[in-house]
């Protein structure tokens, strides 16, 4: 697998100009990296692509409920 340093990372779409609260994803074979933009240097979280997407459904349920 390709290490996420050797990735191309993307910023959310949702992310606005000033850079606050943002995250950037690469996307690797068998995984998606996560980082905050503001410290593309700092620490990294490698989730497997099933890992990644229940992160997302969990994130959309809770906006979708109001949490």
């Amino acid at each position: 697998m390709a290490a996420p340093e050797a990735s191309v990372w993307r910023k959310a779409s949702r992310s606005n100009n000033s850079g606050d609260n943002c995250v950037e994803l690469a996307s690797m074979p068998a995984a998606v990296a996560v980082r905050d933009s503001k410290n593309p240097d700092g620490p990294r979280v490698l989730l497997r692509r099933d890992g990644f997407g229940r992160l997302v459904r969990v994130i959309k349920d809770a906006r979708v409920g109001g949490a």
